[in-house]
């Protein structure tokens, strides 16, 4: 209440409250000011209580909010769609690794472009008429 009062003066402030307000009305002037201070007291602690429900009020709101919003979230789709687009690469990996590509079909324009590599030209004076050897 007083925090820099020390005993000399809290007895000053004593003997000039009887001298001012006198010996007879000194215990019912100590009774309404001890009234006084407790009413303050009351009034300071509702304020704080009433002043901590808000706020207590309100971090419930935002939690509300925040686990609301934890509950309407899709986490797990984008983890999901890169999961996804990992496994579609791995796959496609394996596959190519697996089974190579064919080579294309021979088709009537591969043969007439280009002789088999593992026959030798057949000379028209020697080998008229004959089929090409493979060469050894």
């Amino acid at each position: 209440m007083l925090p820099e009062a020390g005993a000399f003066e809290l007895v000053f402030l004593a003997a000039v409250a009887l001298i001012v307000v006198g010996p007879k009305d000194l215990p019912v002037l100590l009774r309404k000011l001890g009234q006084f201070i407790a009413r303050m007291r009351g009034m300071a602690a509702e304020f704080r209580a009433s002043f901590d429900e808000m706020a207590r009020q309100s971090e419930l709101d935002e939690l509300r909010k925040e686990v609301e919003a934890l509950r309407n979230a899709r986490f797990g789709e984008p983890i999901a769609a890169d999961l996804n687009a990992h496994l579609s690469s791995v796959h496609e990996a394996v596959i190519s690794a697996t089974h190579p590509e064919p080579p294309p079909p021979p088709g009537p324009a591969a043969e007439a472009a280009a002789p088999p590599a593992d026959t030798a030209p057949v000379d028209d004076a020697s080998g008229a008429g004959r089929a090409a050897e493979p060469r050894a």
